[in-house]
């Protein structure tokens, strides 16, 4: 497919051409396909540079968010449709920030994981279940390109076109092999879903940081990330086009002593000028002035059970509790034709494992996976297999 059937629609990019939109797509009938394009590893953060629609009756809308940054009417207007996305939890989040959270959704790429297709990104559904063939050029773009090139926009259109067709065909087949009220349950898990926590401690996901053990090194680690931060956000570019995380890795390895010691190191050479060192290297220096007791500590507090590699010496009862359950679920998920982590998420089967009820039996391991947020579905399908697990376990 290389045209929409309408066409490329304008861009929607004013209030009274907005209104348009929200009149036309609230008079329209059945699902409502949406998509939202960001500008990661260009730009600070992750807003959505372009929203896309379609609707039976309204056709394909393109919006800038940029020039029309509420779209709580529109948002409104659709609540208690049906929204179609394509991997909706990378979307929700910049779709929330301007006003659209969906009240009912369908998730393709989600409903194509349950059903066993071994390939689930949008082309490759799209070309599996319908036959067409959908042009992928421009996924890594910058979005926030302005005005965006017609060849962009018609990849964009082109997202939308599909989803709806894409839907009808996956909700046939998961009834078809008896699946379909369990992507039901997944799909309002996710539309129910609160935000996201803010991370805690963003800085200690610095790639390479497993190479920094000493807490003096931490020190410089966050030091300089807090200060990438900062100059990123008010630039409004990606942090690693601000300093890279291997720059920020071999800073604190070295702990250089001053700006000439510094700029010898990789990331930090010829191209990063006099002014731009001097603030890297204040950074490490205010690391390096911190006491003892402002140091940060070696890991994060852990709130689960340890990693499983940890388990044979710290519990062997345990690790054979999780090597019996985790060979029981990739078995069972086997025999569903569906991934395991779709199945039931490996930490939950982690934490039940590391402390499991007393007695393990039906009624307890069911209770312990609704408190960890496993939904009704999986509970019927995976208590048994948990159960069996824990007393061999046990027994062996």
């Amino acid at each position: 497919m290389l045209e929409p059937r309408e066409g490329i629609p304008p861009v929607i990019a004013d209030e009274a051409a907005l209104a348009e939109v929200v009149a036309a797509f609230a008079a329209g009938t059945g699902p409502v396909a949406v998509d939202a394009e960001r500008a990661s590893g260009y730009r600070y953060g992750q807003r959505a540079y372009l929203v896309q629609l379609r609707r039976e009756g309204a056709g394909t809308a393109l919006i800038d968010p940029v020039a029309c940054p509420d779209l709580s009417g529109l948002g409104e207007a659709l609540s208690g449709v049906e929204w179609v996305l394509h991997a909706a939890t990378q979307d929700l989040p910049c779709l929330r920030e301007i006003g659209m959270v969906p009240t009912r959704l369908f998730d393709t790429e989600l409903a194509g994981r349950l059903a066993g297709f071994p390939r689930v990104g949008l082309g490759a559904m799209v070309e599996n279940v319908l036959g067409y063939v959908l042009e992928k050029g421009h996924s890594a773009v910058d979005w926030s390109t302005r005005p965006l090139p017609e060849p962009w926009l018609r990849y964009a259109a082109l997202d939308v076109e599909l989803l709806v067709d894409l839907r009808d065909a996956l909700e046939k087949e998961l009834d078809r092999q008896g699946k379909l009220e369990w992507a039901r349950q997944e799909f309002d898990a996710i539309a129910s879903a609160p935000p996201p926590e803010p991370r805690k401690d963003p800085w200690r996901r610095t790639s390479g940081m497993h190479k920094v053990r000493r807490r003096r090194q931490m020190a410089v680690v966050r030091e300089l990330w807090q200060a990438r931060d900062r100059i990123a956000r008010r630039r409004d570019v990606s942090p690693g086009k601000v300093l890279s995380d291997t720059a920020i890795v071999e800073a604190a390895l070295a702990l250089p002593a001053n700006v000439h010691a510094l700029a010898a190191l990789n990331g930090f050479g010829q191209r990063v000028g006099r002014r731009q060192l001097e603030q890297w290297q204040a950074a490490v220096d205010r690391a390096k002035a911190l006491s003892e007791s402002q140091l940060p500590q070696p890991g994060q507090p852990v709130t689960g059970p340890p990693p499983p590699r940890a388990w044979a010496d710290k519990d062997p009862v345990a690790a054979a509790r999780l090597s019996a359950a985790r060979a029981g679920v990739a078995a069972l998920a086997e025999r569903l034709n569906m991934p395991p982590e779709n199945l039931i998420t490996p930490d939950t089967v982690r934490r039940v494992c590391w402390e499991p009820p007393r007695p393990a039996d039906d009624r307890s391991v069911a209770a312990a996976l609704t408190g960890y947020g496993a939904r009704p579905w999986q509970v019927e399908q995976v208590t048994p297999v948990l159960v069996a697990a824990l007393a061999s376990a046990e027994g062996a």
